[in-house]
Order: structure tokens, then C-alpha cells, then sequence
């Protein structure tokens, strides 16, 4: 294959002999095939273009933004609502959020507390967000990972 060749099975000497008289390389294309595929092309051409092309493909992939949201356990009902509607926000762009109630010195023992602000706080974005990892604990942090529902 390639350009100013005509297609058809060659020997690998005969293939070398068209690529040297066209100033080309021969690149093997897919080794697997029987008879092996081959390219009389210029190899310097062919890894820019390949490069280009995984450039694009890299641009055109999406990032994954997560936000964080910090409670106590003592939280009051003004911060906690102030706190769900930047989650709620930040699920309708389309970020991540995880939400996590940090324990501070002796506060470990309201560890109930801090389950109920986020059972509750799942429950308030059940509409805009679903749970992607379930409430655990982590040393002092007790978190919930929550990604954005899909748009019907």
C-alpha cells in the first residue's frame, strides 16, 4: 500500500527496492495479518501525524472536576443549607462533589452527628446527584462521593 504503489503481496526485498526508488519508508502497518500489511510511506510524516492525532484525542477528553465541601459536627441549619446549595450547583456543571465531616480533637464521639449530616445532605441532592461512594471513614474524615445524574 501507499501512494504511487501499486497494491498487491510482495516480497519483503521487492517491497524495500519500490520504498528505496520513491525515497520512502516501508512501515509495517499490522503485523498480525497474513500476509503481513505494509505502507510505502515517509516514516517522519506518519509519527507527526500519529502524534496530532493523540492531541486531539487527549483535548477532546473530559476532566473530571471534584469539589470539596467541609462540615463539622456541629454544623449549624444556615451553613448546611449554605453548603447544599454549592454542591447542588456544582452537580448541575457537571463536577464531582465529596462532602466530608471532619472530627477535630474530642469531637469523634459525635461520629452519629456527623452520619446524620450526611445522610441528609445526600438526601437533599438525590434530584441533581446520585451516591458513587457510600459514607466511610477515613482516620478523622468521615466522606460521601456524589456524581451528577445524567440529563434525560
Amino acid at each position: 500500500m501507499g501512494d504511487n504503489v501499486e497494491q498487491g503481496v510482495y516480497e519483503t526485498k521487492e517491497a524495500l527496492r519500490i520504498a528505496q526508488e520513491l525515497g520512502l519508508d516501508l512501515v509495517e502497518i499490522n503485523a498480525k495479518a497474513n500476509p503481513p500489511v505494509c505502507k510505502v510511506i515517509d516514516y517522519s510524516k506518519f509519527k507527526y501525524e500519529q502524534k496530532k492525532k493523540q492531541k486531539e484525542m487527549k483535548a477532546k477528553a473530559q476532566k473530571t472536576v471534584v469539589k470539596e465541601i467541609r462540615f463539622g459536627p456541629n454544623t449549624d441549619e444556615h451553613d448546611f443549607n449554605f453548603k447544599v446549595k454549592h454542591a447542588e450547583n456544582f452537580l448541575k456543571e457537571g463536577c464531582k462533589v465529596r462532602a466530608y465531616v471532619q472530627f477535630v480533637g474530642r469531637a469523634i464521639v459525635f461520629k452519629e452527628r456527623g452520619e446524620e449530616i450526611l445522610k441528609k445532605f445526600i438526601e437533599l441532592l438525590d434530584e441533581v446527584g446520585k451516591v458513587e461512594q457510600p459514607l466511610q471513614m477515613e482516620g478523622k474524615k468521615m466522606t460521601v462521593s456524589l456524581v451528577p445524574k445524567p440529563k434525560k
